[in-house]
């Protein structure tokens, strides 16, 4: 929605133990970092990537192994986050190209609606967006207007200036930009060909940017300690380009590698880990430990070559696990029982209906959310089923030369993935194969007729703009296949 216009929203009947009792509602934290993969945390099963502030945080929480992004890259994964709704149905299913990258506003001011599509592909595939609009909702306009302070640091990937933070509800916005990563990762954050962050001025070159979130977080925590906040720490790394410092690269050259290798990733992880460590010391310091709601995530599965999500097969963009699947903890003490693990999936949806319970305000009136609170599920240590059996990821788009437009739906156990193209299938029953080298599609053909079917009326019901036929597709000797 427009600036300012979250006041105007219409709630339903307010819910939740302190609007119940009067009681200050909690502050909210989402620290939401780019590309991190769900193996790359100690607390995951790395034993190359030292995490000690992230593994603490899941021993004072709820940490979840079955979680997932809404999206296999960044910016519908972000949108989703932000807004509790399925990428399908916010409309942003690609990521978000910036204007050093040809992301032109229209001079009619509306998001492109053409299909597009080279003579190589044999589907025509709906142009992304160049923003999110501001009918949507967002997770800062249902909580500015119930009286809290709003800030957004770090990555934001969804629109160009008209469409910042700002204007989705933030007071404050420091780094977000319609930039998918970062000039540079030391100030003054500039490269050439692309400029600078121009929300995040320099101020002593040779700063570290993710010392530098995690110092400007730890400032708006220690200025509002004394209102609910909302801060959504959205760390540009680890996402590429990588760099690091260059004395923790150092200590992680030093160690033996695993199956992850890369000594600037990992102090990319480290640093982000030492980041965290800050912005929970300093909510200690306020003493707002009990009263502050964290969660701990990332946008999209790892980049493989920088980082290994073994034993998920593959990595960010595509439909497998390791594109998808992410880290995910929650910590709340006094609310959420401490050193618990949950196997149930969730999803980057899901956070936007936790959050609006816990802060005991209602849903955005005639407003669609695909999310499901998970405060129940949290408060019980993450133990029992949630009432949902099915979560969708729909991927209308080519990415590079062996990712053509796909859907997949998780239903129980099974994982359907559906490539446009044919149509054809992969059918894998995650329980028992996690690393999806089993496809059963040929083996089950009416599992995949089932799941199809959920699909197909999943896309309806969402609103999903699905792929056509290119009438202009020339075919090629050889075309790259997914792995």
């Amino acid at each position: 929605m427009g600036l300012g216009a979250a006041a105007a929203l219409a709630f339903f009947a307010t819910t939740g133990e302190a609007a119940a009792q009067g009681a200050r509602p909690p502050n909210v934290v989402i620290i939401n970092v780019d590309d991190l993969g769900w193996a790359d945390l100690s607390a995951q099963g790395s034993t190359y990537h030292e995490t000690p502030h992230l593994d603490g945080l899941a021993a004072q929480g709820v940490r979840f192994t079955n979680a997932y992004a809404a999206a296999a890259v960044c910016s519908p994964s972000r949108a989703a986050l932000l807004t509790g709704r399925y990428p399908a149905r916010v409309g942003v299913t690609d990521w978000i190209r910036a204007r050093f990258q040809g992301g032109e506003i229209p001079a009619d001011r509306q998001n492109p609606t053409v299909y597009v599509g080279g003579s190589d592909q044999p589907l025509l595939a709906p142009r992304n967006p160049l923003w999110m609009e501001h009918g949507e909702v967002t997770i800062a306009e249902i909580l500015r207007a119930a009286g809290y302070a709003t800030a957004h640091i770090g990555k934001w990937h969804l629109g160009p200036p008209d469409w910042f933070p700002e204007t989705q509800g933030f007071d404050v916005n420091i780094g977000g930009s319609d930039y998918g990563q970062p000039p540079s990762y030391f100030d003054p954050y500039f490269k050439i060909g692309q400029g600078d962050l121009e929300t995040l001025r320099p101020r002593r070159e040779g700063e570290y940017l993710t010392d530098r979130e995690g110092d400007e977080a730890v400032g708006f925590i220690r200025a509002h300690r004394d209102r609910p906040f909302f801060l959504h720490l959205a760390h540009y790394a680890v996402h590429t380009p990588l760099q690091a410092k260059e004395d923790l690269k150092a200590r992680y050259a030093a160690k033996p590698r695993t199956s992850q290798t890369n000594p600037t990733y990992a102090a990319m992880v480290h640093s982000m880990d030492q980041a965290v460590g800050s912005v929970l010391a300093a909510i200690d310091e306020a003493g707002l430990r009990e009263h502050t709601l964290v969660i701990f995530t990332s946008d999209n599965g790892g980049l493989e070559g920088p980082t290994s999500n073994s034993p998920l097969r593959s990595g960010k963009g595509y439909p497998y696990e390791g594109g998808i699947r992410v880290p995910l903890i929650v910590r709340w003490p006094g609310a959420v029982p401490a050193a618990r693990v949950s196997h149930e999936p969730v999803a980057g949806i899901d956070l936007f209906p936790t959050v609006v319970e816990a802060a005991g305000v209602g849903l955005p009136a005639g407003h669609i959310i695909d999310g499901i609170s998970l405060l129940e599920h949290l408060r019980s240590g993450g133990e029992g089923r949630l009432e949902r059996e099915s979560l969708f990821w729909h991927f209308p788009h080519y990415r590079g030369g062996d990712i053509p437009p796909y859907s997949i739906i998780r239903y129980r156990e099974w994982k359907l993935i559906r490539w446009h193209e044919g149509p054809r299938y992969e059918l894998y029953n995650l329980a028992e194969d996690l690393g999806e080298r089993r496809d059963l599609a040929a083996e089950m053909p009416y599992r995949v007729t089932q799941l199809d079917a959920l699909l197909n009326a999943w896309f309806h019901q969402a609103g999903a703009k699905l792929p056509r036929p290119n009438p202009g597709f020339r075919p090629q000797p050889t075309r790259g296949r997914t792995r």
